[in-house]
């Protein structure tokens, strides 16, 4: 009888938290520029990321390299870590990133509507989890995207979206 009762609160809890009705009221498909200004002034209130395409990444590199600190964005509600803030810079390639896995499956790149687990960058050649937040690395994360982007937009997206920006460097989104 106990485990009955654990089942229906347990149900009962599910029901009355894991649906809102009202999710879809947050979505916000804003062009490049309101989106950076959400993010800038830390009032981007939706618990998603825009509905971007390909054809915003242009717009999106042009903030690769600021070094603003944000705290009101998104975050994959799946992660236990919970990074307070974050560079805008950072968040914008996390962003083409979730454009670029977006585009290529969601199903199987996308994590709960999101990139990975956080727009953090981890060392690939770690046995253990090493995130790393340093200038230095986002700086090649920027220059690896925007070497992505230049080097192949003239093929097509669908051409290149499976190749990884970061793969010719130590690093890997978390």
């Amino acid at each position: 009888m106990k485990v009955l009762n654990y089942l229906v609160i347990l149900t009962l809890l599910a029901c009355l938290t894991g649906c809102n009705p009202n999710d879809d009221e947050k979505d916000i498909n804003a062009d490049v520029e309101t989106y950076i200004r959400l993010l800038k002034s830390n009032q981007y209130d939706s618990p998603k990321l825009p509905s971007f395409t390909p054809g915003d990444i242009p717009g999106l590199l042009q903030y690769r390299n600021d070094t603003q600190l944000i705290n009101q964005f998104p975050r994959n509600p799946i992660s236990s870590y919970h990074g307070g803030e974050c560079k805008l810079g950072m968040y914008v390639l996390w962003t083409i990133e979730s454009i670029r896995a977006e585009s290529i499956n969601h199903n199987n790149y996308m994590v709960m509507g999101f990139p990975s687990q956080n727009p953090v960058l981890a060392l690939k050649a770690s046995d253990q989890l090493v995130m790393v937040f340093d200038d230095t690395f986002h700086a090649a994360a920027a220059q690896a995207y925007y070497g992505w982007w230049t080097g192949n937009q003239n093929t097509g997206f669908d051409a290149f979206k499976s190749i990884d920006p970061l793969e010719g460097t130590d690093y890997r989104w978390h």
